[in-house]
């Protein structure tokens, strides 16, 4: 609390008043608090000090309305398609100066609708900008309860990334927070109602919020933005085959007849641009005229031109193999970059 003091003085009087300020907060000083100045004269008459004459005035502070939401991300959150709770972080702030609730909804702004969905949101309570089991143990929120005056409250929205959404695809999500009535805790409040007229002798209502990404000035209510943008991979598979011999003309100018080696090649390829693939698998189920020639056997991470592999077939830790059974060649691939291509290659013989 400041106090100061300024001596007046007019003709043979001197005036003195003093008046006081409350600490500057964005909320402001209390609604329903009452500020009161006090006025002190003093004077002289005929060179002697007359009783002062004092005055008073109290007037009620009414309520300001002003809640903000701010997207706490610095850019767009990359995801991938079929990615699952996805995170956007959140501050909200109760601007007001009064303790009031606060609805949340989160919903789709720009983007196509068919490949996000089931938005919830959670409390933030380590402030960490993610979504930890605890967190998400705790359930969604549709409301945070009796938020002081200045008092901030970190937020996540999740969504879940459709598997039809590609590479590039953008996804912009709003937050609203909405101002209700506080005073009762664990349940959310009344919606609040401007104070219409003049000034009454009570707690008046003003809204002061600024407009928001979707909702308009003083409507006691804020929006803003966060964004997904999807880095997906976006990959390819070929399959061709070769005649390696015959058993009448040998390598020359071979022939697809029975008893000849053909060579199938298989290629995975990653386009420019995406996402780098991860766990590869690739499963070819062989025609049934054909013979698996187990003493070539399975060649993986090949080149496009199906050359420079390693036989995955005969590591110490496999990662290739034929299945008798089901007359099947099963391979992992290491990762695919964007641009880069990968290769399973193998042989068979003509029944």
């Amino acid at each position: 609390m400041k106090r100061s003091k300024q001596l007046l003085g007019a003709m043979s009087t001197i005036a003195l008043i003093a008046f006081s300020a409350s600490p500057a907060l964005a909320g402001g000083s209390t609604a329903g608090s009452s500020i009161t100045n006090n006025v002190s004269v003093s004077f002289d008459v005929g060179g002697v000090t007359q009783t002062a004459v004092t005055a008073s005035n109290t007037f009620t502070v009414d309520r300001k309305i002003d809640v903000l939401v701010d997207f706490a991300g610095t850019a767009a959150t990359s995801v991938a398609p079929g990615a699952q709770n996805q995170v956007l972080a959140f501050d909200v702030t109760n601007l007001s100066n009064a303790v009031v609730d606060i609805r949340l909804a989160a919903a789709l702004n720009a983007g196509n609708a068919a490949n996000i969905a089931n938005f919830e949101v959670y409390r933030d309570t380590n402030g960490d900008r993610s979504l930890s089991a605890a967190e998400l143990a705790a359930g969604p929120i549709t409301y945070l309860d009796e938020v002081a005056a200045d008092g901030t409250v970190a937020v996540i929205v999740i969504a879940d990334i459709g598997l039809g959404a590609v590479n590039g695809n953008e996804f912009d999500v709003v937050l609203t927070g909405t101002a209700r009535e506080g005073g009762t805790a664990g349940t959310q409040g009344a919606a609040i109602t401007q104070t219409a007229g003049a000034n009454t002798a009570g707690v008046d209502t003003v809204f002061t919020d600024g407009a928001g990404t979707t909702d308009a000035a003083r409507d006691g209510a804020y929006s803003d933005v966060g964004k997904y943008v999807v880095a997906g991979a976006t990959m390819s598979v070929s399959k061709t085959s070769r005649i390696v011999s015959d058993p009448v003309n040998g390598p020359t100018n071979p022939k697809a007849i029975p008893g000849a080696t053909i060579e199938y090649c298989i290629v995975v390829s990653n386009a420019a641009g995406g996402a780098t693939g991860t766990n590869i698998d690739v499963n070819d189920d062989l025609p049934a005229d054909v013979s698996y020639l187990t003493a070539f056997g399975i060649f993986v991470d090949g080149n496009a031109s199906c050359a420079s592999g390693t036989r995955g077939d005969n590591l110490p830790t496999p990662t290739a193999s034929y299945i008798s059974g089901t007359h099947e060649i099963t391979a992992d691939l290491s990762n695919i970059a964007p641009s880069q291509s990968r290769s399973v290659y193998f042989r068979v013989t003509i029944d």
